[in-house]
């Protein structure tokens, strides 16, 4: 018999988070961390910049002489010499002298302004200063020591994403290396006597005739994950057998599986013996299904200490729920502290529906109204067999049913497919959960 109890979004992200931990950290090169979540805090210590710098190319001058300067009135100086950004000051500025300076260039003692090339006449030996608006300025294009570091600063938390941004800063510290997590190993066993691959030599003739299905599902999902920042092996798709599907289960499990998924065969039909066979080598079934739609059937537990998800077989079924619960159980995995897709209030330009007692992920289209709020509008069809729908969508609507007709107008949440950013590590705070 299928089982009967469902859970909502909510209550299922916080089973997961439950059984799941980071992987054990590993040291890497920083050019090679990127995307990556750090294991530990980093704290700075070096101060950039290590000593106030100029901030334009120009003139390093004293306020005091040379205020009162215009076109009409330049104020002349003599130029003491000139400095280049790595090159180190051997003397103070003299009284009654500029000093040539370049952008980044350490700026001499008694120095308190920098004077804008733009607003000289660029002499080597000698310079007309035009205007005096920098030396009015409060820091007068003079980059503070350790304006942007300091020593003891905390520069990032555990659990934080390496940006490209990030990198830089840490290269800038003079790290070599970062503790990061490990990166996990997910491997895929698709399910289904029907599914091709696309190795096999005549796949678009057969798909042209009808003679069998492209396993899309595998294609797309191996790639979702991929862009997780996962590391997958996808495996053969197995015929709706039970002892040939507890066998590539056996064998996935010895290929140092972190995370194992199966597409298809956890619905209720004859053919679908994945839950039966989970259980019987012993794996344990933390969710037996999610009242949503699509992917209700979906279910994930532990064999053998292993997570598994019990993916629907259904493309669209697939991918919704891999966005929903796979890609945030990764990021946990990976040690990331941001886990959740998006969500965020937009309004309803077309009619949807939410039919049944569920929450309903629509497939949509967003553009930006003009008064700058974001709508939707169906991408297409709703059936989750119709991949070329979520393929067109920038976002789903989190909608919980019954409505028969969703009031065009009205503010829905929606969740931002493809966006990057992601939110905490509460399911009720990341607006997945109705309560948010």
């Amino acid at each position: 018999m299928p089982p009967t109890t469902a859970l909502s979004l909510a209550e299922t992200l916080t089973v997961l988070l439950q059984h799941l931990r980071p992987l054990s950290p590993q040291e890497v090169p920083v050019e090679e961390a990127v995307g990556r979540a750090l294991a530990d805090d980093i704290i700075s210590d070096v101060t950039l910049p290590p000593w106030a710098n100029a901030g334009m190319d120009g003139y390093a001058v004293r306020r005091s002489e040379v205020i009162g300067a215009t076109a009409a009135a330049p104020v002349a100086l003599p130029v003491q010499h000139t400095v280049y950004a790595g090159q180190r000051v051997e003397a103070a500025l003299r009284s009654g002298h500029a000093i040539r300076i370049m952008t980044g260039a350490p700026v001499p003692d008694d120095a308190d302004a920098v004077i804008r090339v733009e607003d000289t006449d660029g002499g080597v030996d000698s310079v007309q200063i035009t205007l005096d608006r920098d030396a009015h300025t409060p820091l007068g294009n003079i980059r503070a020591r350790g304006e942007d570091v300091q020593v003891g600063a905390r520069m990032a938390l555990r659990g934080d994403l390496i940006t490209p941004a990030l990198l830089g800063v840490l290269a800038s510290l003079g790290r070599r290396t970062v503790t990061v997590h490990r990166v996990p190993h997910v491997v895929i066993c698709p399910t289904g006597s029907e599914l091709l691959t696309l190795a096999v030599d005549d796949v678009h003739e057969r798909v042209a005739r009808g003679d069998g299905i492209v396993a899309s599902s595998s294609y797309a999902l191996a790639a979702m994950l991929r862009a997780t920042g996962a590391d997958v092996t996808v495996l053969p798709p197995t015929d709706d057998d039970p002892e040939l599907l507890a066998t590539t289960l056996g064998h996935a499990l010895e290929l140092q599986t972190d995370l194992l998924i199966t597409t298809g065969g956890v619905s209720a039909g004859s053919a679908d013996h994945v839950r039966r066979v989970v259980q019987g080598m012993g794996g344990v079934i933390d969710v037996p299904r999610v009242r949503m739609r699509p992917g209700g059937p979906m279910a994930f537990g532990r064999i053998v200490g292993t997570p598994w998800f019990g993916l629907p077989g259904n493309p669209v079924s697939t991918l919704v729920t891999a966005e929903l619960f796979v890609r945030p159980a990764l990021r946990c995995m990976a040690g990331h502290r941001a886990l959740f897709p998006r969500v965020v209030p937009v309004r309803v330009a077309a009619p949807f529906r939410a039919p049944a007692p569920l929450t309903f992920l629509l497939r949509a289209q967003l553009h930006t109204a003009h008064d700058g709020m974001l709508e939707a509008t169906p991408s297409g069809g709703q059936g989750s067999n119709l991949l070329t729908t979520l393929a067109r969508a920038d976002a789903l609507l989190l909608v919980d049913g019954p409505q028969d007709e969703i009031a065009v107008g009205s503010v829905q949440r929606a969740l931002l497919l493809d966006d990057g950013l992601r939110t905490t590590v509460s399911p009720t705070a990341s607006g997945l959960s109705p309560a948010a």
